[in-house]
């Protein structure tokens, strides 16, 4: 590949203000300028040029302007409940390739019901569930205590909290009010699974007919898929839940949950929750990296959780960069694999 003037697209915490009414946990998926600058230094690593543009409301005259020869997106979005589109479409407006997932991937993944109801159509394991989009709701009377409860259009465990698993109608009435109010939008219920809780990491695009991979890095059908990465709840300060506040401390501390990875598990439960994770990633459209969450039930088996088809690339911090460092790759073959993947896709179709 050429040398290429990449602008890296982000949200940066520090840029955020907090309205008076947001949720404590309003800026956890913003990135901070150590991600940034990580990023950055990756892709200078393999001979680029980049610079930064902020997602903001500056952005369309910023980026017409500057006229990169990709966009590296790691952007949020800044409000709405398909904010994660927004860089897409504004880039794809504009004829400018980007990293990453498409317009309507991004919209359908932040939606968890919208999610599951793929998934489930699908044939693939989610738990049951069902939308409130008002507190006093009739419960489906399929779904039986304990129950979680969260926020449909939120990621990095939002609106997660040990309140989340209720017992009764009355934890249930009164968490999902608190979700309604606080986040300002519908609260999705689901069957609380009480097993072990796992994360896969997926890089790469689905194939046509006689394609051949990215690299020999990539099989089944196109993908490189991470080790299972389990996240051991029962560690650290936030017991039970993967949440905002877990995600937040530095992995060599006692508040940490844990991290463990290759997940201490058989073969072939490893191997069904990758072959999963593609499944789900390819569902939804997905584009050259995603990460899959995954929860067991009862019995052992596992369910899909939800989808994130913009992961964090915390070079310290994050689920699927911990991945790469345990399958023995470095952050910069990550993030320049991200890269390389996308300008791959437009250069197969004629765009660039």
């Amino acid at each position: 590949m050429r040398s290429l003037r990449i602008a890296v697209v982000a949200n940066r915490k520090a840029s955020m203000k907090a309205a008076a009414i947001a949720a404590a946990d309003a800026f956890a998926e913003y990135d901070t300028e150590e991600t940034i600058l990580s990023i950055q230094s990756a892709l200078r690593s393999a001979g680029h040029e980049t610079f930064f543009l902020e997602a903001d409301g500056g952005f369309a005259d910023a980026v017409r302007q500057s006229m990169p020869d990709i966009c590296f997106n790691i952007a949020e979005g800044l409000q709405g409940d398909s904010r994660e589109s927004h860089i897409p479409a504004i880039l794809e407006m504009l004829s400018i390739p980007y990293t990453g997932s498409k317009v309507l991937t991004h919209a359908i993944s932040l939606d968890k019901v919208a999610t599951k109801r793929i998934w489930r159509d699908l044939g693939l394991p989610t738990a049951p569930f069902q939308s409130f989009t008002h507190w006093d709701l009739p419960l489906d009377p399929g779904l039986e205590f304990p129950l979680f409860v969260k926020p449909v259009h939120e990621g990095s465990g939002m609106g997660i909290t040990v309140k989340s698993i209720v017992h009764t109608l009355e934890e249930l009435r009164e968490q999902i009010a608190w979700v309604i109010q606080t986040y300002k939008q519908p609260a999705l219920v689901e069957a609380y699974l009480p097993g072990r809780e796992f994360t896969v990491g997926v890089l790469g695009n689905q194939l046509l007919p006689g394609e051949k991979p990215h690299s020999e890095a990539y099989t089944l059908g196109g993908y490189h898929v991470f080790p299972v990465l389990e996240l051991d709840t029962q560690k650290g300060a936030v017991k039970g839940v993967y949440n905002a506040q877990a995600k937040s401390y530095a992995i060599d501390t006692e508040e940490a949950p844990g991290y463990l990875c290759p997940a201490d598990i058989p073969e072939t439960l490893a191997r069904e929750l990758q072959i999963l994770a593609v499944k789900a990633f390819d569902a939804l459209g997905g584009l050259d990296i995603g990460r899959v969450d995954f929860r067991l039930g009862a019995g052992g088996e596992p369910y899909l959780l939800e989808i994130n088809t913009l992961p964090g690339l915390n070079p310290v911090l994050s689920d699927i960069v911990i991945a790469a460092y345990a399958d023995g790759v470095s952050y910069e073959w990550l993030i320049n694999e991200i890269l390389d993947l996308a300008w791959e896709r437009y250069h197969k179709n004629g765009h660039v």
